[in-house]
């Protein structure tokens, strides 16, 4: 590895962020899976979370949408709601669905500075009734055009992206965030794909 790329890796994990995380329910296009992990990666996003229950897991995620991405966020697979949430539950202090309810609150409402995870789901059928029942409460992005809805990696990307907003704001990345054990973690993860 180069002096440059050594250093490139060096601040990339400064910015590492482990209190935020996106999640996916059944989301079928690997590319739009792909377009979410390169928004992940563009804020800092050290790992997401596919539960897919009725799909076979995906592989391989559409390579030319990722832009590489694939290579430096960490994905977590289940075939399991429950499952699914029980571990991003006992990282994340805070669960928020993109789910158009009547109490749905609009996303620049939300305090996004805590431990949070933002989940999203199919891109027909939107999220389960299982998956929403783990979720402390649904956000909508509010839209003025006659559809009311976006792709769901936009709608990743618009959410994370105010994540960051107010996460930067708040100086969640001046300092590093992530501890020297996810460091390593990353580091063993990253090492597949060097060569």
């Amino acid at each position: 590895m180069t002096d440059e790329r050594a250093q490139r890796v060096k601040d990339v994990l400064r910015y590492r962020q482990n209190d935020l995380t996106v999640v996916l329910e059944n989301v079928e296009d690997p590319h739009n899976i792909s377009a979410v992990m390169r928004s992940c990666d563009s804020v800092g996003i050290k790992e997401i979370y596919i539960v897919n229950t009725k799909l076979t897991p995906h592989r391989k995620f559409g390579a030319r949408s990722s832009s590489g991405a694939r290579k430096w966020v960490m994905v977590q697979q289940f075939t399991s709601i429950s499952e699914c949430m029980k571990v991003v539950r006992s990282h994340y202090n805070r669960v928020w669905s993109t789910h158009l309810s009547a109490d749905a609150k609009n996303l620049y409402d939300l305090d996004l500075t805590n431990s949070t995870a933002l989940v999203f789901g199919n891109e027909a059928k939107g999220l389960s009734a299982e998956m929403i029942a783990h979720c402390d409460g649904n956000f909508i992005i509010p839209q003025l055009g006659m559809s009311m809805s976006l792709n769901i990696s936009v709608a990743c990307a618009v959410s994370i992206f105010e994540a960051y907003r107010q996460k930067n704001l708040a100086g969640h990345y001046r300092q590093q965030k992530i501890t020297e054990s996810e460091v390593a973690d990353i580091k063993t993860f990253w090492k597949i794909y060097e060569r």
